[in-house]
């Protein structure tokens, strides 16, 4: 009997499916193929006989009374917190209250509701409109959705709110009869319902814009009221890399890449639009519902970028012009300036003091720099500078995506009047500009809080508002009370009993990994801490352990400086530490001589280190993480600690009485809530180097351990699944799109055959802009993009999913009897198991299967073991209860990917006849 693990949904099922012997190339295949029932063999006591006798010496868990460190985060100047209590908001995106209300917020939820606290001094929440079976995307890294929210000027009296989304279904035709179906974003005009102040009457929709919209991103989607009573709305360049579809500097084909102006009252002396662009909708009854201001400023325009223009075809709405994204834009509510920040592609984030008729330059420009399409830009291009920019990275100036803000006009914090503050989404760092007109504004570091996605005011006070994905939630913007103070000095952590041997304090233990983050050739030590003994680890076998507050990991980091006489030196210890709301970091500098190590400040730090390479002298730099930037990686997706699960902590490790099974030992030392019963069934990554391994195991470990803090579900992007717990097939990794793909639409994620066009290959091989990982790092990992090389270049050079697989077997992917479950040779070994052993799905005789030879009432059970696939044998005495199939406990019986096919067996031992022991086969893909 055999069974094949299928990747459904993430899961893994496991089937069982009769076979014969499946003959692979190199196999001998002059023993006859035969057809088996499953196997039933009298049982012996035990299978001791079948694992080496080690010494072992047990670990003992024992109390931590040491370690002094802060039961909260340090203090900074300042930090975020809840600002309305337990109350959610699914994504929020924007939030806004009527004009000269006081007590009432509108919080915009991307899923396409819009809900209102009712009553800031008592805060509950209530739906006020729901378009949610009308708006596409609004889920987690999908840049669609209900975007943007504004409230008349006069709302008090006549009850009009506009709304920005994405609307997925949907038709408009052009003047010549042309038809556009599909995603348009939309700008529209709702009424409050007459008897309710807190409902939206949701039939009232009146549209003033249906945009059709080519691709999912770069869809802007702000909305606000200008002081001059006209409407502003932000739209990007339509998405994709490079403004693919021309659109950011152009005045003359559609509403993409800008600001726009309007005027929804319809005032008499302003003027209709350019009638070659109105659109015709199902419902339209001709009335264009807004006028284009008489001021705007390509109203009459001859040119654009010192180029000849068709007056007739002047997009007369556009403001302002040369925008890939501008995600956030706010009004100073004191000077009326319109600051908005522009998401950059792939080097620089920028923030702009938009003008009447500026053109912010892409894609002639990123930032102060040339953009994608520098080349081409006309003489007569003149482009407005950002106030400012910044670079990709963790650093406390840097990020990857910048979220637009407000400037300051409250009262509480005198230190941050008229100041733009501001915060990037992945990087999770928020900022404080100080504006100098529209020349270069210096900005400075607040606090970390990830995945902001807009910014407001709370109407009372003016309270800097911020709206949290990660948490759904609304935070405010406080200075920072609580939280205790971290030791100055390592010495003073309490974690060490000797700082010169690192030797642990009792009840900090040491562990090791199996592959270790890449941090720039630095050797890395290990060790973590429960204190509390009544407080124990919640084991997975894949995925995040759960981990008591109170938890401490700390990582020693050393690096050689001279590679011909080994010297080393000690550059850093970092603490990673498990309180109530989340986690926090501190990291601790090595004076020289080496006799302590000094806190890093809060923002981080720098040092240039001399590396004597083999004769030759480089010089490295280092860079000490500020406490925000843990929380860059260290996200909630990836349950806040990286590198503390099973398939790290699964190997064998010292002690001091022997190399055990790390697992075990932590279990029988009582670690563990929920041990495991059988450690040699659960899985482990492998090291790049471990020539044994399967060339696809080893690039998702690597992929694993390197970037899935970021590329999961619920991470900071999630387009594709770096988690080896997600199978290939599945993760969306093998001919993926990527969100950003550079300058060629060819480019995937991993593009089998050609490493230039495999991004994440080129990816990991830059450093700088568009560098993966994207923090932490300033050299490049050589060995991750040699091992990359080789799978891209190699083994996935053969690769079939199943679908290519089903049409070269079957000739279609609908055939009959050709579905994953199906068996169409009828020889009792399902498609999908012949798909991952290789067998032929048309030939009855040839079909993957367990062998056995029996002996003295004994058996023993022979396999061929496909390359790249793990083969688990379990066992069971009742096989009508599926969940009792459980693995045997031994040690040859792993889920391994080998990088070659090999013949495996062992002896299942004589069973007494009215007690038989039926076993089975579990056939897996990484």
């Amino acid at each position: 009997m055999a069974a094949c693990d299928r990747p459904a949904g993430g899961a893994r099922r496991f089937r069982r499916v009769h076979g014969t012997r499946h003959h692979a190339p190199g196999f001998d295949k002059r023993s006859p193929a035969a057809e088996f029932p499953p196997m039933l063999f009298p049982r012996l006591p035990a299978w001791t006989f079948l694992l080496a006798c080690l010494p072992v010496f047990a670990l003992t868990r024992v109390p931590n009374t040491t370690l002094n460190l802060p039961a909260a985060p340090p203090p900074s100047a300042f930090a975020t917190e809840a600002a309305f209590g337990a109350l959610t908001f699914t994504n929020p995106v924007a939030v806004a209250t009527p004009p000269g209300e006081t007590n009432r917020l509108f919080v915009v939820e991307q899923r396409g509701y819009v809900a209102v606290i009712t009553n800031l001094a008592a805060p509950n929440r209530t739906t006020f409109l729901n378009i949610s079976g009308q708006v596409a995307g609004g889920v987690p890294n999908d840049e669609r959705g209900l975007l943007g929210l504004a409230f008349h000027p006069g709302y008090a009296t006549n009850g009009f709110f506009y709304v920005y989304y994405s609307r997925p279904s949907f038709t408009t035709t052009n003047p010549n009869g042309t038809i556009n179906s599909g995603l348009h974003q939309m700008v529209s005009r709702f009424t409050v319902s007459p008897g309710n102040p807190n409902a939206a009457n949701p039939v009232s929709e009146v549209i003033l814009l249906a945009m059709f919209d080519r691709l999912n991103n770069h869809n802007g989607g702000c909305l606000h009221f200008g002081p001059d009573g006209y409407l502003y709305i932000s739209t990007g360049d339509e998405g994709g890399a490079n403004d693919p579809n021309d659109n950011s500097q152009t005045i003359i084909s559609n509403l993409w890449a800008g600001i726009l102006r309007l005027d929804v009252d319809a005032r008499p002396e302003n003027l209709l639009p350019t009638p070659n662009h109105s659109h015709r909708f199902p419902g339209w009854n001709g009335v264009i519902n807004f006028r284009v201001p008489a001021d705007n400023p390509f109203v009459g325009a001859t040119t654009y970028n010192g180029l000849p223009v068709a007056t007739n075809l002047v997009r007369t709405e556009f403001w302002a012009t040369g925008l890939r994204n501008p995600w956030r834009f706010s009004f100073d509510p004191l000077t009326g300036l319109l600051y908005c920040a522009d998401v950059g592609q792939n080097a620089w984030e920028e923030v702009n003091i938009l003008q009447s008729g500026g053109n912010y330059g892409w894609a002639y420009r990123e930032g102060f720099a040339n953009g994608p399409k520098a080349a081409s830009a006309p003489p007569g291009f003149v482009g407005n500078p950002p106030i400012l920019v910044y670079g990709r990275g963790s650093a406390t100036n840097q990020g990857f995506s910048v979220t637009g803000g407000v400037v300051y006009r409250g009262t509480r914090f005198p230190s941050l009047a008229g100041k733009y503050i501001f915060a990037d989404y992945v990087s999770g760092h928020v900022w404080a500009a100080t504006p100098n007109g529209t020349n270069v504004a210096p900005f400075q570091w607040l606090t970390t809080d990830t995945s902001i996605a807009g910014f407001g005011y709370d109407p009372r006070n003016g309270d800097v508002l911020l709206c949290d994905q990660d948490q759904d939630t609304i935070k405010r913007l406080v200075t920072q009370t609580n939280g205790g103070t971290a030791p100055l000095l390592l010495s003073g952590t309490g974690a060490f009993a000797d700082l010169a041997t690192l030797t642990p304090q009792p009840g900090v233990v040491p562990y090791e990994v199996n592959l270790p983050f890449w941090s720039d050739n630095a050797d890395k030590t290990r060790w973590f801490s429960v204190p509390d003994t009544n407080l124990a680890l919640g084991f997975a076998p894949e995925g995040n352990w759960l981990t008591p507050t109170g938890t401490v990991w700390l990582k020693h980091f050393e690096i050689v400086t001279n590679t011909l006489t080994s010297e080393r030196r000690r550059l850093e210890t970092r603490f990673l530490v498990r309180y109530t709301n989340g986690i926090y970091g501190l990291t601790y500098r090595w004076t020289t001589p080496p006799t302590n190590a000094v806190l890093v400040p809060e923002e981080g730090a720098f040092e240039p280190v001399i590396v004597n390479d083999a004769g030759l002298l480089r010089t490295q730099v280092w860079h000490y993480p500020g406490r925000g930037e843990c929380l860059s990686c260290h996200t909630p997706a990836s349950g806040g600690v990286l590198g503390f699960n099973t398939l790290q902590l699964n190997r064998d490790a010292e002690f001091g009485g022997g190399p055990t099974n790390q697992l075990k030992r932590l279990a029988d030392a009582g670690y563990f809530t929920n041990p495991p019963p059988n450690f040699s069934a659960l899985r482990a990554f492998a090291h790049f180097t471990n020539e044994t391994a399967s060339l696809e195991w080893r690039v998702r470990s690597y992929l694993d351990v390197n970037c899935a803090s970021c590329h999961q579900p619920g991470g900071i992007s999630a387009s594709w699944d770096a988690r080896a717990q997600t199978p290939t097939p599945l993760a969306s990794l093998i001919n993926g799109l990527p969100a950003s793909p550079g300058t060629n639409p060819a480019a995937r994620l991993i593009l089998p055959g050609d490493t230039n066009l495999s991004v994440i290959h080129q990816r990991v091989n830059t450093r700088g802009s568009g560098a993966m990982p994207p923090i932490a790092s300033a050299l490049v990992d050589t060995n991750a993009v040699q091992l990359l090389a080789r799978w891209i270049t190699g083994d996935l050079t053969n690769y079939q999913s199943y679908a290519a697989w089903q049409v070269a077997r079957f000739g279609s992917t609908n055939a009959p009897n050709s579905g994953e479950l199906d068996d169409f040779d009828n020889d009792r070994a399902r498609n999908y198991l012949e798909y991952l052993t290789g067998t032929d799905p048309l030939v009855p005789g040839d079909g993957w299967r367990l062998d056995i030879t029996r002996t003295n009432g004994a058996a023993l059970v022979n396999w061929l073991q496909p390359a790249n696939r793990a083969v688990i044998v379990e066992h069971n005495t009742n096989p009508a209860v599926s969940a009792a199939w459980t693995p045997v406990d031994a040690a040859w019986n792993r889920p391994f990917y080998p990088a070659d096919s090999r013949v495996q067996q062992f002896t299942a031992p004589a069973q007494p006849p009215l007690a038989p022991l039926f076993y089975r086969a579990r056939v897996s893909e990484p």
